[in-house]
């Protein structure tokens, strides 16, 4: 089944019952899904960064932006403009198949999977997921891979603080840690 017709009709009307029956405009949803990968060997060595931006549009299906230092910082032998990580913000059908592929087959396929932590909520509704390697993407072919990279997928909600976005999050099948 397609999951954006699934979350539209089965998960948005349930959620508007569990809430109180609020309003329809009321019920949080799903406003867009950033993935981002910052890599400290990107001040050395371009390729790397090259390389994972390739690997995150694999994922995503979406060419991702090349994030810059905003400041030097000597410590780290970082110059302002630097290229440090990449980013892609997915809203849309992008945004649901790219969900409906993490929920459904990314993450079963973690080692030791017991579901995701709930402590990464913000304060707002919106959640932040560290993923630690790569290669639980099927899109990803294993014997191509020159480093397990990681990254970060933050889905941003409409809600007003955390217990609607986990209500939101734990409708559309997200499989939280009790």
């Amino acid at each position: 089944m397609n999951f954006e017709k699934y979350y539209k009709t089965e998960c948005l009307p349930t959620l508007q019952k569990e809430l109180g029956g609020l309003n329809s405009m009321r019920v949080p949803r799903l406003e867009k899904v950033i993935v981002s990968s910052c890599l400290k060997e990107a001040t050395q060595d371009a390729k790397v960064l090259d390389r994972a931006a390739e690997e995150l549009a694999l994922i995503t299906g979406q060419r991702p932006l090349i994030t810059r230092a905003k400041k030097s910082i000597a410590t780290f032998k970082l110059r302002e403009g630097m290229p440090l990580g990449c980013k892609i913000t997915l809203r849309g059908k992008r945004m649901y198949e790219f969900l409906s592929r993490l929920i459904n087959v990314a993450l079963p396929r973690t080692r030791d999977f017991r579901g995701i932590s709930p402590k990464g909520f913000d304060g707002r509704g919106n959640y932040t997921l560290g993923i630690t390697e790569q290669i639980i993407f099927p899109e990803i072919n294993y014997d191509k891979v020159d480093k397990i990279r990681g990254f970060n997928v933050t889905i941003v909600t409409t809600a007003k603080n955390d217990e609607e976005g986990r209500a939101l999050l734990k409708k559309i099948g997200i499989p939280f840690r009790t």
